[in-house]
């Protein structure tokens, strides 16, 4: 029998989505799941992006150019510059979702076996990026008990090896919520250009900051020209998951023309969902406005209840939605299984994302789960509920 590739067999599950078939018999049951284990927003896409799709006047659904629309392109360049970002359209590769965008950097900058050096814990997909691209994550940690901050510089100083390529950064970060201070990029960038490493942040939740805080760019640091590589996708910015749309912005010319290869290899973005994300743009201010307050909302209550349970420990997000929290268990896979395929409240249970997943060091976030509070705040409080009844069961078992 022909057998599949070791690529194949390496490449890891989704800690996200595995527990998808308890799930569906749990549903099947006819228990009410409160999902807390994926970043599928609430939030009402713009309507100016569903009007949009709803108005087309195509006649023939053609390809687009394989950079995108450019009309598309320059919008999104005036939105950067409302961030301090000055770049121009020539500097934006629209992809298919920030997953595309990812896989294109690693093939524009890695070759196989070379190294990217990521915090951990970390989006559970780069592992599967970097497996599609034979390159190897490096792993540096960060602790809960420092609210998941950067490591120290010295720390990535001893990970750099002949055949590290880049650093890659996602912030304000999933699953931590940890959002990189200005003189933490500082620092990353003096350590790219020090070793003439690729720095590449993934800013898909730039808008999603708290308590004042102000996100600060790798296209915003001066002489970083040739080093920053921005990853960013509409999934989360504007609750259009479903989109699929994303892009790379980098100012190098070699890595843009490169990574366009990669794009004409795959024809074009979707035209639909091209139409959707530039009409987006358009979204009043007062839309990134309404979104953040009500995730602020959602956090503290989240953070409050959950420091309210005996054992629990949780770290404050500054942006995103998610939070790691360490549980009072011993293995929060089996628990999060044990929620779904056994426990109910009033036939009712949450999801979780076990966040050994999220980690790529051996026997690390055993006893932590992610959590993305997308939920309403009514929801969001019975499931805390449901949390602090199932562990006091799990662990009196």
């Amino acid at each position: 029998m022909p057998i599949v590739s070791r690529k194949g067999k390496a490449m890891p599950e989704s800690p996200i989505r595995k527990l998808a078939p308890f799930a569906e018999k749990a549903a099947k049951e006819g228990k009410h799941i409160y999902h807390l284990n994926i970043g599928q927003p609430d939030i009402k896409t713009p309507i100016e992006a569903l009007e949009a799709v709803r108005n087309h006047t195509l006649d023939i659904l053609a390809y687009s150019h394989s950079a995108g629309f450019e009309s598309f392109r320059k919008k999104l360049a005036g939105y950067y510059a409302k961030h301090d970002i000055t770049i121009s359209s020539d500097d934006i590769l629209i992809t298919t979702g920030g997953s595309e965008a990812l896989i294109f950097t690693m093939g524009s900058i890695t070759d196989p076996g070379d190294e990217i050096i990521v915090p951990e814990p970390f989006y559970a997909n780069y592992y599967s990026f970097s497996t599609q691209s034979t390159v190897t994550v490096v792993p540096v940690i960060s602790k809960i008990e420092t609210g998941f901050a950067l490591p120290s510089i010295k720390e990535f100083e001893k990970l750099i090896t002949p055949k590290t390529k880049a650093i890659l950064i996602c912030n304000p970060g999933n699953p931590t919520g940890y959002l990189y201070s200005k003189e933490e990029i500082k620092e990353l960038a003096k350590l790219a250009i020090k070793y003439d490493l690729f720095l590449i942040s993934d800013e898909v939740y730039r808008e999603f900051v708290y308590d004042g805080s102000e996100h600060y760019s790798i296209l915003q640091e001066k002489g970083l020209d040739d080093h920053a590589i921005v990853v960013d996708s509409v999934s989360k910015r504007y609750s259009m998951c479903g989109a699929r749309i994303g892009c790379i912005v980098s100012k190098n010319k070699s890595v843009m023309d490169t990574a366009m290869k990669f794009a004409q290899a795959r024809l074009s973005p979707p035209t639909f969902a091209q139409i959707a994300s530039e009409a987006a743009l358009e979204a009043p201010e007062s839309y990134y406005a309404e979104t953040v307050a009500k995730y602020k909302l959602r956090r503290d209550m989240l953070v409050l209840g959950l420091r309210e349970i005996p054992g629990v420990k949780v770290a404050l997000p500054k942006g995103a939605f998610y939070c790691i929290a360490e549980l009072p268990v011993e293995d929060a896979d089996h628990f999060a299984e044990w929620l779904l395929d056994t426990f109910d409240l009033n036939r009712e249970t949450v999801m979780l994302a076990p966040a050994s997943g999220f980690y790529s060091s051996p026997n690390e976030g055993k006893n932590q789960v992610r959590i993305a509070y997308v939920l309403n705040r009514r929801d969001l409080k019975k499931a805390i509920d449901i949390l602090r009844s199932a562990l006091e069961k799990y662990n009196n078992q």
